[in-house]
């Protein structure tokens, strides 16, 4: 095999000689950009010279993250933390975190970001500004992995089949509750994300099309805020004595198991998402009957896995199927 030469590489990237030598030595004048698709040309020839030190970070992965102070989230960043430490010196693993209550705002920064970035992941809300924002940057050529939720459903997405974990929590919730009559409510963060809305979705088809005698009565929207959480269940538990199972599509479940202690005689069968450090104890004390983790640490790698693929600095096969969740009981924590 022909040994591969500075034209070569200049010739990939579109640009001279004379730059490719500044970029591979070191020796600046050269724009960041330009700088990148000398290193990507170098990566993909597999030419063998080391780029110097001062191109260290060169590739920088941008994730958009929301609400770091739930563990769902807080599971997540701390994943990449330590996947980014294992990367390339090339390759810097930039997190960000965003105000998912301003999609607006939201989409102007997908469009318009702070740093200069070669590739983004991005928990992205379900709205029509942040779809909007995803495709153009896609675009422009930069490679995009939704994570967690997928608005723009023809983008590459990592993350479980929402739509089978709410039908999981409907199969296991009647099934449980078999020959003992009432009915189900859940609670839900809101309709900003598509991994809600499918949870929901599938968690109603579910019991639509088998004859369980269980009825979902009603949906309740709580933003993932714990005031918001105690008042619409203690109001559904107090103005509907039928309810005996609950499907919590999010992940924050402090405030529904005090509630749930409150009403302990009302045995209602709860199931969630999130193994976190609560929900393992709420458990154990049988206040939870079943929680739905999504492996966020798995959801992490696949990401960041698919992006360098996208990018052509790995040449391995990222499975495109979803991952799979995990189906946690008190018998097997």
């Amino acid at each position: 095999m022909a040994k591969v030469t500075l034209k070569d590489v200049a010739r990939e990237a579109g640009v001279g000689t004379a730059t490719v030598e500044r970029v591979v030595n070191g020796r600046g004048g050269v724009r960041p950009e330009t700088v990148e698709r000398v290193f990507f040309a170098a990566r993909k020839l597999n030419y063998r010279h080391p780029m110097p030190e001062a191109h260290r970070g060169l590739i920088r992965i941008e994730v958009i993250l929301v609400r770091p102070e739930t563990s769902f989230y807080s599971r997540m960043n701390q994943a990449f933390e330590r996947i980014a430490a294992l990367l390339d010196k090339s390759i810097v693993v930039h997190r960000t975190f965003a105000r998912e209550n301003d999609p607006v705002d939201f989409a102007h920064y997908i469009a318009n970001p702070t740093i200069r970035r070669s590739a983004l992941i991005v928990v992205a809300p379900d709205h029509p500004e942040v779809v909007k924002s995803l495709r153009t940057v896609a675009g422009l050529g930069t490679p995009v992995v939704q994570i967690m939720t997928r608005p723009a459903q023809e983008l590459p997405y990592v993350g479980i089949d929402n739509y089978a974990a709410g039908r999981t929590a409907a199969y296991y919730m009647s099934r449980m509750l078999v020959g003992r009559q009432g009915s189900f409510v859940a609670l839900c963060h809101s309709g900003a994300y598509e991994n809600h809305k499918e949870r929901i979705r599938g968690f109603s088809s579910y019991l639509a099309e088998h004859d369980g005698g269980h009825l979902l009565k009603q949906v309740m929207f709580d933003y993932d805020d714990d005031i918001n959480s105690m008042e619409l269940l203690r109001g559904a538990l107090r103005d509907d004595s039928e309810i005996i199972g609950l499907y919590t599509a999010g992940g924050d479940n402090r405030s529904v198991a005090s509630v749930l202690k409150e009403h302990a005689l009302r045995n209602v069968f709860w199931v969630g998402h999130e193994l976190s450090d609560q929900a393992r104890g709420f458990l154990h004390q049988g206040i939870m009957s079943i929680v739905l983790d999504q492996a966020p640490e798995i959801q992490a790698r696949r990401s960041i896995d698919l992006t360098l693929r996208s990018l052509d600095l790995i040449d391995v096969e990222v499975s495109p199927g979803p991952v799979r969740f995990l189906t946690i009981t008190p018998e097997n924590l």
